[in-house]
C-alpha cells in the first residue's frame, strides 16, 4: 500500500465517523465539533486528488464560517432541542421519501459506470498543466462569471443584513446604554450626596 491510498483511507474513515457522529451525538456542541472534524478531513482528500483549491475553500469558509457560526449560534442562544424533537416523528415520512430519492440518485450515479462506460470520459475538458488549480478558476470566474459572483456578493449581503434585523430584539426589561442621553444631561439634572465614611455601601 501507498503512501497515498493509505492517507485516503484513514482521512475517509475519519469522515465518515465524524459523519455518523454528528447525527448520532446528544449534544450539538459536540455535534458541530465533529462536523469541523469532517470537514477538516474532506479537504485532506481534496489536497490527495490535486484540488487545492477546494480543501483551502472547504477549510476557510466551511471550518473558519460555517461551522464557527453554528456553534456560535447553539452556545449563545437558549435553544431548547427537548422540545424541538417532540414534532419530528410527524415529519419522518416525508424525511423517509426524500432519503430514498436521494439513495435512488446515487446509486444511479454509481452503477453509470457500469451500465455505460464510455460516458465516464465523455464529459471531460482537456487541462493544462502549466497552470494551477487556484489560478485556472481565478481565471473563469473573474473573466466569464465575474457578472454572477459579484450579483452572489450582493445576494449575501443582503442576507446578513436581512438576518441581523430578524432576530435584533431589544428586550423591554434590560437596561441600555443610552449614550445621548449621557451627554445631553447638565448639571442641573445631577444630586450630590454626601455619605458619611463607613455608612456606604
Amino acid at each position: 500500500m501507498t503512501l497515498p491510498l493509505f492517507f485516503f483511507y484513514l482521512f475517509s474513515a475519519i469522515v465518515v465517523a465524524s459523519a455518523l457522529m454528528v447525527i448520532s451525538s446528544r449534544n450539538p456542541v459536540h455535534s458541530v465539533l465533529f462536523l469541523i472534524l469532517a470537514f477538516v478531513n474532506a479537504a485532506g482528500i481534496f489536497l490527495l486528488a490535486g484540488a487545492e483549491f477546494l480543501a483551502f475553500i472547504l477549510i476557510v469558509v466551511y471550518v473558519g464560517a460555517v461551522a464557527v457560526l453554528f456553534l456560535f449560534v447553539i452556545m449563545m442562544l437558549d435553544v431548547d432541542f427537548a422540545e424541538l424533537r417532540k414534532g419530528v416523528m410527524q415529519h419522518a415520512p416525508v424525511g423517509i421519501i426524500v432519503g430514498l430519492i436521494l439513495l435512488l440518485e446515487l446509486l444511479m450515479v454509481a452503477g453509470s459506470a457500469f451500465i455505460v462506460p464510455e460516458a465516464a470520459g465523455a464529459g471531460v475538458v482537456p487541462i493544462d498543466g502549466g497552470v494551477e488549480n487556484t489560478r485556472a478558476i481565478g481565471r473563469v470566474l473573474y473573466t466569464n462569471y465575474i457578472y454572477l459572483f459579484q450579483a452572489c456578493g450582493l445576494v449575501l449581503l443582503v442576507a446578513m443584513i436581512g438576518a441581523i434585523v430578524l432576530t435584533l430584539r431589544h428586550k423591554p426589561n434590560v437596561k441600555r446604554q443610552d449614550i445621548a442621553k449621557q451627554v445631553a444631561r447638565t448639571r442641573s439634572g445631577v444630586e450630590t450626596v454626601r455619605i458619611e465614611s463607613g455608612k456606604g455601601l
